[in-house]
Protein backbone atom coordinates (compact mmCIF):
# COMPACT_ATOMS: atom_id res chain seq x y z
CA UNK A 1 0.00 0.00 0.00
CA UNK A 2 1.05 3.62 -0.45
CA UNK A 3 2.95 4.96 2.55
CA UNK A 4 1.86 7.89 4.72
CA UNK A 5 4.85 9.81 3.33
CA UNK A 6 2.88 10.19 0.10
CA UNK A 7 0.64 12.77 1.75
CA UNK A 8 3.47 14.75 3.32
CA UNK A 9 3.90 17.20 0.46
CA UNK A 10 4.65 20.89 1.15
CA UNK A 11 1.66 23.20 1.22
CA UNK A 12 0.96 25.39 -1.78
CA UNK A 13 1.62 22.58 -4.27
CA UNK A 14 -1.88 22.30 -5.69
CA UNK A 15 -2.27 20.63 -9.05
CA UNK A 16 -1.45 22.77 -12.07
CA UNK A 17 -3.17 22.63 -15.42
CA UNK A 18 -1.50 20.33 -17.92
CA UNK A 19 1.10 21.84 -20.24
CA UNK A 20 -1.16 21.28 -23.24
CA UNK A 21 -3.27 18.16 -23.71
CA UNK A 22 -3.70 15.62 -20.94
CA UNK A 23 -0.49 13.53 -20.99
CA UNK A 24 -0.85 9.96 -22.21
CA UNK A 25 2.80 8.87 -22.06
CA UNK A 26 4.63 8.66 -18.74
CA UNK A 27 8.40 8.99 -19.13
CA UNK A 28 10.21 7.66 -16.08
CA UNK A 29 13.62 8.58 -14.85
CA UNK A 30 15.39 5.43 -13.63
CA UNK A 31 18.22 6.21 -11.20
CA UNK A 32 16.77 6.91 -7.74
CA UNK A 33 13.24 7.35 -9.12
CA UNK A 34 12.73 3.63 -9.83
CA UNK A 35 15.89 1.99 -8.49
CA UNK A 36 17.52 2.57 -5.13
CA UNK A 37 20.88 4.35 -5.02
CA UNK A 38 21.04 3.77 -1.28
CA UNK A 39 21.79 0.12 -2.00
CA UNK A 40 25.39 1.26 -2.58
CA UNK A 41 25.67 2.76 0.90
CA UNK A 42 27.79 -0.14 2.31
CA UNK A 43 30.60 0.68 -0.14
CA UNK A 44 30.74 4.30 1.02
CA UNK A 45 30.47 3.26 4.66
CA UNK A 46 33.45 0.94 4.17
CA UNK A 47 35.59 3.44 2.24
CA UNK A 48 34.80 6.66 4.08
CA UNK A 49 33.31 5.54 7.39
CA UNK A 50 30.18 7.51 6.51
CA UNK A 51 27.46 6.33 4.14
CA UNK A 52 26.39 9.95 3.61
CA UNK A 53 29.38 10.38 1.28
CA UNK A 54 27.23 8.51 -1.23
CA UNK A 55 25.15 11.69 -1.56
CA UNK A 56 28.28 13.77 -2.04
CA UNK A 57 29.44 11.46 -4.84
CA UNK A 58 25.97 11.45 -6.41
CA UNK A 59 25.86 15.26 -6.33
CA UNK A 60 29.15 15.34 -8.23
CA UNK A 61 27.78 12.78 -10.68
CA UNK A 62 24.81 15.00 -11.47
CA UNK A 63 26.92 18.16 -11.66
CA UNK A 64 29.64 16.73 -13.89
CA UNK A 65 27.21 14.98 -16.22
CA UNK A 66 25.67 18.38 -16.86
CA UNK A 67 29.14 19.93 -17.14
CA UNK A 68 30.32 17.60 -19.89
CA UNK A 69 27.13 18.24 -21.89
CA UNK A 70 27.34 22.02 -21.50
CA UNK A 71 30.99 21.82 -22.55
CA UNK A 72 30.13 19.93 -25.73
CA UNK A 73 31.85 16.80 -24.47
CA UNK A 74 30.72 13.29 -23.56
CA UNK A 75 31.83 10.65 -21.09
CA UNK A 76 29.68 7.54 -20.44
CA UNK A 77 27.77 7.47 -17.17
CA UNK A 78 29.51 4.51 -15.57
CA UNK A 79 32.96 5.83 -16.51
CA UNK A 80 32.04 9.20 -15.04
CA UNK A 81 30.90 7.54 -11.83
CA UNK A 82 34.17 5.61 -11.55
CA UNK A 83 36.32 8.71 -12.02
CA UNK A 84 34.27 10.71 -9.54
CA UNK A 85 34.67 8.05 -6.85
CA UNK A 86 38.43 8.51 -7.18
CA UNK A 87 37.99 12.29 -7.01
CA UNK A 88 35.87 12.05 -3.86
CA UNK A 89 38.53 9.76 -2.42
CA UNK A 90 41.17 12.41 -3.06
CA UNK A 91 38.94 15.06 -1.46
CA UNK A 92 38.66 12.95 1.69
CA UNK A 93 42.23 11.66 1.67
CA UNK A 94 41.07 8.08 1.09
CA UNK A 95 42.81 5.74 -1.32
CA UNK A 96 40.30 4.31 -3.79
CA UNK A 97 41.47 1.19 -5.60
CA UNK A 98 40.45 -0.26 -8.94
CA UNK A 99 38.65 -2.98 -7.00
CA UNK A 100 36.63 -0.26 -5.26
CA UNK A 101 35.59 1.41 -8.51
CA UNK A 102 34.73 -2.00 -9.97
CA UNK A 103 32.47 -2.59 -6.97
CA UNK A 104 30.87 0.81 -7.54
CA UNK A 105 30.15 0.07 -11.20
CA UNK A 106 28.70 -3.32 -10.30
CA UNK A 107 26.43 -1.53 -7.83
CA UNK A 108 25.40 1.10 -10.38
CA UNK A 109 24.42 -1.62 -12.84
CA UNK A 110 22.50 -3.77 -10.36
CA UNK A 111 20.49 -1.54 -8.01
CA UNK A 112 17.18 -2.99 -6.80
CA UNK A 113 13.83 -1.34 -7.39
CA UNK A 114 12.34 0.73 -4.58
CA UNK A 115 9.80 -1.31 -2.64
CA UNK A 116 6.88 0.87 -3.76
CA UNK A 117 7.68 0.75 -7.48
CA UNK A 118 5.83 -2.38 -8.59
CA UNK A 119 2.63 -1.27 -6.85
CA UNK A 120 2.77 2.15 -8.49
CA UNK A 121 3.61 0.81 -11.95
CA UNK A 122 0.83 -1.79 -11.72
CA UNK A 123 -1.72 0.92 -10.89
CA UNK A 124 -0.60 3.00 -13.87
CA UNK A 125 -0.48 0.08 -16.28
CA UNK A 126 -3.95 -1.06 -15.25
CA UNK A 127 -5.20 2.51 -15.80
CA UNK A 128 -4.00 2.37 -19.41
CA UNK A 129 -1.02 4.73 -19.34
CA UNK A 130 1.77 4.20 -21.83
CA UNK A 131 5.08 4.01 -19.95
CA UNK A 132 8.68 4.39 -21.13
CA UNK A 133 11.94 5.25 -19.41
CA UNK A 134 14.63 7.84 -20.08
CA UNK A 135 17.89 7.37 -18.22
CA UNK A 136 21.43 8.70 -18.12
CA UNK A 137 22.67 5.11 -17.84
CA UNK A 138 23.84 3.55 -21.12
CA UNK A 139 22.50 0.38 -22.72
CA UNK A 140 25.29 -2.15 -23.13
CA UNK A 141 24.78 -4.69 -25.90
CA UNK A 142 24.45 -8.25 -24.69
CA UNK A 143 24.00 -7.30 -21.03
CA UNK A 144 20.85 -6.82 -18.99
CA UNK A 145 20.12 -3.19 -18.15
CA UNK A 146 19.19 -1.69 -14.78
CA UNK A 147 15.47 -2.39 -15.27
CA UNK A 148 16.06 -6.02 -16.24
CA UNK A 149 18.29 -6.53 -13.22
CA UNK A 150 15.65 -4.93 -11.00
CA UNK A 151 12.92 -7.11 -12.53
CA UNK A 152 10.66 -4.25 -13.66
CA UNK A 153 11.43 -3.98 -17.38
CA UNK A 154 8.12 -5.62 -18.34
CA UNK A 155 6.15 -2.51 -17.39
CA UNK A 156 7.73 -0.36 -20.12
CA UNK A 157 7.22 -0.38 -23.87
CA UNK A 158 10.53 1.38 -24.58
CA UNK A 159 13.74 2.18 -22.73
CA UNK A 160 15.53 5.33 -23.87
CA UNK A 161 19.04 6.35 -22.90
CA UNK A 162 20.88 9.62 -23.37
CA UNK A 163 23.82 7.54 -24.62
CA UNK A 164 22.04 7.55 -27.99
CA UNK A 165 22.43 11.32 -28.39
CA UNK A 166 25.48 11.74 -26.10
CA UNK A 167 23.86 14.58 -24.15
CA UNK A 168 22.82 14.22 -20.52
CA UNK A 169 19.52 15.32 -19.05
CA UNK A 170 18.31 18.03 -18.61
CA UNK A 171 19.36 18.81 -22.18
CA UNK A 172 16.24 19.41 -24.29
CA UNK A 173 17.65 16.97 -26.85
CA UNK A 174 17.04 14.07 -24.45
CA UNK A 175 13.35 14.80 -23.92
CA UNK A 176 12.71 15.66 -27.57
CA UNK A 177 14.34 12.38 -28.60
CA UNK A 178 11.69 10.47 -26.66
CA UNK A 179 8.72 12.38 -28.04
CA UNK A 180 10.02 12.22 -31.62
CA UNK A 181 10.79 8.50 -31.48
CA UNK A 182 7.33 7.78 -30.08
CA UNK A 183 5.70 10.04 -32.65
CA UNK A 184 3.85 12.13 -30.08
CA UNK A 185 3.98 15.85 -29.22
CA UNK A 186 6.01 16.83 -26.17
CA UNK A 187 2.79 17.98 -24.48
CA UNK A 188 1.56 14.37 -24.51
CA UNK A 189 4.47 13.34 -22.24
CA UNK A 190 4.83 13.62 -18.48
CA UNK A 191 8.26 13.20 -16.90
CA UNK A 192 8.18 11.25 -13.64
CA UNK A 193 11.31 11.89 -11.59
CA UNK A 194 12.62 12.24 -8.07
CA UNK A 195 14.88 15.16 -9.03
CA UNK A 196 13.60 18.67 -9.59
CA UNK A 197 16.37 19.35 -12.11
CA UNK A 198 14.84 16.59 -14.28
CA UNK A 199 11.26 17.89 -14.08
CA UNK A 200 12.48 21.46 -14.74
CA UNK A 201 14.35 20.27 -17.83
CA UNK A 202 11.42 18.22 -19.07
CA UNK A 203 8.87 20.98 -18.52
CA UNK A 204 11.06 23.55 -20.25
CA UNK A 205 11.11 21.12 -23.21
CA UNK A 206 7.30 21.01 -23.32
CA UNK A 207 6.54 18.01 -21.09
CA UNK A 208 4.42 18.02 -17.97
CA UNK A 209 6.16 17.05 -14.72
CA UNK A 210 5.48 14.62 -11.90
CA UNK A 211 7.74 14.68 -8.82
CA UNK A 212 8.21 11.80 -6.38
CA UNK A 213 9.72 13.36 -3.25
CA UNK A 214 11.79 10.42 -2.06
CA UNK A 215 13.93 11.00 1.06
CA UNK A 216 16.67 13.51 0.27
CA UNK A 217 14.59 15.24 -2.41
CA UNK A 218 12.04 18.07 -2.28
CA UNK A 219 10.38 20.78 -4.31
CA UNK A 220 12.33 23.88 -5.27
CA UNK A 221 9.77 26.62 -4.55
CA UNK A 222 11.01 29.32 -6.91
CA UNK A 223 8.25 31.03 -8.91
CA UNK A 224 10.60 31.66 -11.84
CA UNK A 225 11.10 27.92 -12.43
CA UNK A 226 8.57 25.38 -13.75
CA UNK A 227 6.86 23.55 -10.90
CA UNK A 228 5.71 19.93 -11.20
CA UNK A 229 2.07 19.37 -12.10
CA UNK A 230 1.71 16.42 -9.71
CA UNK A 231 3.66 15.76 -6.50
CA UNK A 232 3.61 12.78 -4.13
CA UNK A 233 5.93 11.14 -1.64
CA UNK A 234 5.98 7.74 -3.33
CA UNK A 235 5.07 6.17 -6.64
CA UNK A 236 1.69 4.68 -5.65
CA UNK A 237 0.68 8.11 -4.36
CA UNK A 238 1.68 9.74 -7.64
CA UNK A 239 -0.13 7.02 -9.58
CA UNK A 240 -3.33 7.58 -7.63
CA UNK A 241 -3.19 11.33 -8.32
CA UNK A 242 -2.64 10.78 -12.04
CA UNK A 243 -5.50 8.30 -12.22
CA UNK A 244 -7.81 10.66 -10.32
CA UNK A 245 -6.94 13.48 -12.71
CA UNK A 246 -7.66 11.26 -15.72
CA UNK A 247 -11.10 10.38 -14.30
CA UNK A 248 -12.05 13.96 -13.38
Amino acid sequence: MSSDHATQVPSGTGQREWTGVEPSVLVFDVNETLIDFESMSPLFERLFGDKRVLREWFGHLVMYSMTVTLSGLYEPYFSLGRGLLKMVGDIHGVKVTESDVDELETGMRGMPAHRDVEEGLTLLKDAGFRMVTLTNSPHIAGEPGPLERAGIDGYFERQFTIDTIRAYKPSHHAYHMVAQDLGVPAASCLMVATHVWDTVGAESAGFSGGLVTRPGNALLPLPGLPQPHVVAGDLPGLAQKLIERRRS
